[in-house]
């Protein structure tokens, strides 16, 4: 038995495109079982019902369940990165391709999943101690999409 938690997703008939692609984005992605429609349905058959794939450790389940259902930001994923350049390697991979950026490190990918992208700085800045410094960097956030470590530090910093 597996313990812990797989995260499903749901697709409409794009889900093995969908693990593809982030397994590609994350280094240490990979997909795992693909299961297919068969003969009963609901789906045609031979097409994918469900693909396994993990990636940075999470195991996903990508569900091809139809347009019933679709993401929003009531759900997201945040991604921590150790710098500005991986942040910005996350960023430009997950909004390519019809991805959109939102704001606050807020993204969309092309399957209009939610994600955050934030740099481990960038969470230091807003919860720093002294709450100027904190209130100056949340604000400088708040007027951004991608987060950009060195505007945060310069607004942290009065500058």
């Amino acid at each position: 038995m597996i313990k812990g938690f797989t995260t499903c997703l749901w697709f409409d008939g794009n889900a093995e495109e969908a693990a593809a692609f982030y397994v590609s984005v994350f280094e240490d992605g990979r997909i795992g079982r693909v299961a297919r429609y068969t003969e009963a349905g609901p789906g045609p058959e031979g097409s994918v019902m469900v693909v396994e794939f993990e990636i940075n450790g999470q195991r996903f389940v990508g569900l091809n369940g139809g347009p019933q259902f679709t993401f929003d930001e009531a759900v997201s994923f945040q991604v921590h990165c150790a710098d500005q350049a991986e942040a910005d390697h996350y960023w430009q991979a997950l909004t390519a391709d019809g991805g959109q950026e939102v704001a606050c490190g807020w993204l969309k990918d092309k399957f209009g999943l939610s994600w955050q992208v934030i740099p481990t700085e960038a969470l230091e800045l807003v919860a720093d101690p002294d709450p100027e410094r904190a209130a100056r960097a949340t604000r400088a956030m708040l007027g951004m999409k991608k987060l950009d470590v060195a505007a945060l530090r310069r607004a942290a910093d009065g500058d």
